[in-house]
């Protein structure tokens, strides 16, 4: 029954679908989907979650007009709380903000508080907009995630599709705290088929998981059809149903498209710091 009412939910959707560029601003453009839609096949409930976090969207093509019909650009961040009722569909994301391309606004202010007033009535949750424009990002640099990188491990890999077998314990003693990243993280969109290219952090508390069984789980996303956010909360459950640790945090940073990247981080330590503005040589 859940699934059918997704596949209805996501009929009316703009994704896959030719669409009208429309540049004045329009609230409706924007798509919420019911985030226990796709928790449900995971076991999790929107009620009793497992985890804390967020999902970071860096939208990077913002423009409004000024009461003199001057451009006017900035860069845009939005904080999501993942216990939401609602995730927004991203290519309705995209031309929600392409919406405000030929429409005047009096201030940068006054479009932060339109875009957080929009974005949380969608939502469900309060959500955090935060606005740059040049001088606020000065000296922003390309970075890394913390921890070990996992892609140099010379694994074989055959297993394109999910499988959380490949997660286990290496047999080591005692308790370990370790960070660990990969880049070879890859989904794709459920509807479209298009590639998701990204990054995953996994940051834990607990007896030593596997390396090697870790980034072949990771690349066993590869022909995965999920939203980020999903893909995210599911990275976590079967870290957590496999490997037991005692602390667990799954972040995730997906590149751009269409101007915007999702960026959603899951945990259960007691609380969840927001990543700060950095980007990755891919994003």
């Amino acid at each position: 029954m859940v699934k059918k009412f997704k596949e209805k939910n996501l009929k009316t959707s703009p994704l896959g679908k030719i669409s009208s560029y429309i540049d004045k601003y329009d609230k409706s453009l924007l798509f919420p989907i019911d985030r226990q839609l796709n928790r449900t096949e995971i076991g999790v409930e929107t009620g009793n979650l497992p985890f804390c976090g967020y999902d970071i969207w860096n939208a990077f093509e913002l423009s409004w007009l000024n009461e003199n019909g001057k451009p006017e650009i900035a860069l845009c961040r939005f904080i999501i709380p993942c216990d939401s009722d609602n995730l927004i569909e991203s290519k309705s994301f995209k031309l929600y903000l392409n919406s405000f391309n030929g429409s005047k606004f009096s201030s940068c202010d006054v479009v932060r508080d339109i875009l957080q007033k929009d974005i949380t009535d969608s939502t469900g949750s309060n959500v955090e907009v935060e606005m740059y424009v040049e001088n606020d990002i000065a000296g922003l640099t390309i970075n890394i995630l913390d921890g070990i990188c996992l892609d140099e491990l010379n694994i074989n890999c055959n297993t394109y599709s999910i499988n959380p077998d490949f997660l286990c314990i290496d047999g080591t003693e005692g308790k370990v705290e370790e960070t660990v990243h990969s880049n070879l993280l890859k989904t794709n969109c459920p509807v479209t088929g298009q590639p998701d290219w990204g990054t995953v952090l996994i940051k834990y508390k607990g007896r030593q998981i596997s390396n090697e069984g870790l980034l072949k789980y990771i690349v066993s996303f590869r022909n995965h059809n999920g939203f980020h956010e999903h893909c995210t909360e599911q990275i976590f459950t079967d870290i957590m149903n496999r490997c037991a640790p005692e602390k667990l945090t799954v972040y995730t940073r997906y590149t751009r498209r269409g101007g915007l990247d999702i960026n959603p981080i899951r945990s259960n330590y007691k609380t969840v710091d927001i990543p700060e503005m950095t980007r990755l040589f891919r994003q």
